[in-house]
């Protein structure tokens, strides 16, 4: 949501490179970038980005391995270790779903001037992988990049509702789900399973202000030719405009879009997200 103009000096700093950076570390921040941002990535792309030798690369990821930020794959690759907490959202299947999703994202934001949002599952977390804003004045701002719990989100809920509720409980109920902090309360999971069966049956889920102040949303499920999940597309709006536009047709509005990208997913196969 647009912030008000601040005021004087209430302008944050614009952040400068500090002047005792050390070079190794500068490095290995940079390698993390590029794991979370692109997905993948060699022994020589990683050496050619930092503009340093192989070995020296080579050294710099092979610590990001001891401390879990990076795993090698089968092609001695390097990826997103489990110590990155989300998954990677630069793969070449969700660039393909983004290009996609793109050109139905703009027609359906340009139909209700609202927020139009594309997300991905990753655990029990979503990443928002792209935004298109609204026209009004006061709207829902640019998201592409954040990271949320899926639990909280539109988006989120509309794809669990579609896992079975024995991989529910893996994922919030395990010992796992506690150390990340992911955990749903005792008291709180029979209400959220039942709150999942009722999305199930309406084919939509709603947001009213569960990550922000302020912002509520409707998201619903995209899927594959096989109708596995592959994202997610919700419309996000000011609270004090969501009844409005929710009872000006938004679900068959968002229903319908999300028909026409899963035509074209259907004609150019994308993957079931993890």
């Amino acid at each position: 949501m647009q912030n008000k103009i601040p005021g004087p000096g209430s302008r944050k700093p614009v952040q400068k490179r500090p002047t005792y950076s050390i070079e190794a570390v500068d490095n290995a921040l940079q390698l993390l970038q590029l794991l979370r941002d692109v997905g993948t990535l060699r022994l020589k792309d990683a050496a050619a980005e930092l503009g340093v030798a192989p070995s020296t690369a080579h050294r710099l990821l092979a610590m990001l391995v001891y401390r879990g930020f990076a795993v090698q794959d089968e092609n001695r690759r390097y990826v997103p270790g489990p110590a990155m907490g989300v998954g990677p959202a630069g793969l070449s299947w969700t660039r393909q779903l983004c290009s996609i999703a793109q050109p139905h994202m703009e027609l359906l934001s340009a139909r209700l001037d609202e927020t139009v949002n594309l997300m991905v599952r990753v655990g029990t977390k979503v990443r928002f992988l792209a935004t298109v804003e609204g026209g009004n004045v006061l709207r829902i701002g640019d998201r592409q990049g954040t990271v949320m719990p899926a639990d909280k989100t539109s988006g989120g809920k509309a794809m669990l509702a579609e896992l079975d509720p024995a991989l529910i409980g893996q994922l919030f109920r395990s010992h796992n789900a506690g150390i990340g902090g992911d955990t749903i309360p005792e008291a709180d999971y029979g209400p959220f399973l039942r709150e999942l069966e009722s999305i199930r049956n309406n084919g939509f889920a709603a947001n009213f202000e569960g990550t922000e102040e302020g912002v509520s949303a409707l998201g619903m499920a995209l899927h594959n030719r096989a109708g596995a999940v592959v994202g997610a597309l919700t419309v996000a709006t000011p609270s004090t405009r969501f009844r409005k536009v929710f009872d000006a047709g938004l679900v068959a509005e968002l229903r319908e879009s999300c028909r026409q990208v899963e035509i074209d997913i259907a004609a150019n196969p994308v993957e079931e997200v993890s």
